[in-house]
C-alpha cells in the first residue's frame, strides 16, 4: 500500500479513537451529534475487505454507506491494484465532499464514483454485476438493500455486512439481515468476529 494512503488511514483511525472515547464518556452528546462522527468499519475490517478485493481481483466494488470515506479508501486502493472501480452510495453531500477531498489527496479519486441520494433508489438503477459489496448504512435498510443487490451479484461475489455484533441496539436488524442472507440458496455465509462483527457472504459460483 502506498505510504500516503497508510498515513491517511492512520489519520482517520486517530479521529475514530478520539470519537470512541467521547462515545464512552459522553454517550448522550455523542448520540445527539451522531451524524458528525466517522462511525467507520475500523482497520481490521478494512484490511479484510482489501484482501478480499485483491484476492478475488474484484472489478466492480459497491459500498453502501460511505460516511466520511474511511472504508472508501480501503476499497479504492484495492480497485487501483485490480483495475476496478468503486461505486459508493451516500446520502450526505457534505460527507461525500469530504471523502472526495481525502481520496484526491492520495490519488485515489479516479477509482471511485459517488452516488449521492437514497440508497434504495440508487440500487434499483445500478446494473451490476458486483464482485464485492460492503453494506454499512442504517441497519433497518440492510434487508431491503440486500434484496435489491442480490440478483446483481456476480458468481463468487462477496458481501460484507458490518455491525453484526455492535452496537447492541442494532442487533435485531443485524439478526434479521443474517437470517435473510442465509435463506438464499445460492449464498453461503458466516459471522466473523472482526471489528464490529461482519457477516461475510459469498454467492456460489
Amino acid at each position: 500500500m502506498d505510504p500516503a494512503v497508510t498515513r491517511l488511514l492512520a489519520m482517520y483511525e486517530e479521529r475514530a479513537a478520539h470519537e470512541h472515547k467521547l462515545m464512552l464518556s459522553a454517550p448522550e452528546q455523542f448520540m445527539a451529534q451522531l451524524d458528525e462522527y466517522l462511525i467507520s468499519i475500523g482497520p481490521a475490517a478494512g484490511q479484510l475487505l482489501h484482501l478480499l478485493a485483491l484476492g478475488s481481483k474484484a472489478q466492480t466494488l459497491l459500498e453502501i454507506g460511505a460516511s466520511y470515506g474511511y472504508s472508501t479508501i480501503w476499497l479504492a486502493d484495492a480497485a487501483r491494484a485490480t483495475g476496478g472501480k468503486v461505486h459508493s452510495l451516500e446520502l450526505s453531500e457534505k460527507k461525500v465532499s469530504y471523502a472526495r477531498e481525502q481520496l484526491r489527496s492520495v490519488g485515489l479519486d479516479s477509482y471511485v464514483q459517488f452516488h449521492v441520494g437514497d440508497a434504495l433508489e440508487i440500487l434499483r438503477q445500478l446494473p451490476g454485476p458486483f464482485d464485492l459489496v460492503l453494506v454499512d448504512l442504517w441497519k433497518d435498510l440492510y434487508k431491503p438493500c440486500f434484496e435489491l443487490l442480490h440478483p446483481k451479484l456476480a458468481p463468487g461475489a462477496f458481501v460484507a455486512g458490518d455491525n453484526m455484533t455492535f452496537p447492541p441496539n442494532a442487533r435485531p436488524d443485524a439478526i434479521a439481515y443474517q437470517q435473510l442472507v442465509r435463506t438464499k440458496a445460492d449464498m453461503e455465509s458466516l459471522l466473523l468476529p472482526i471489528g464490529n462483527g461482519i457477516e461475510l457472504s459469498r454467492k456460489r459460483g
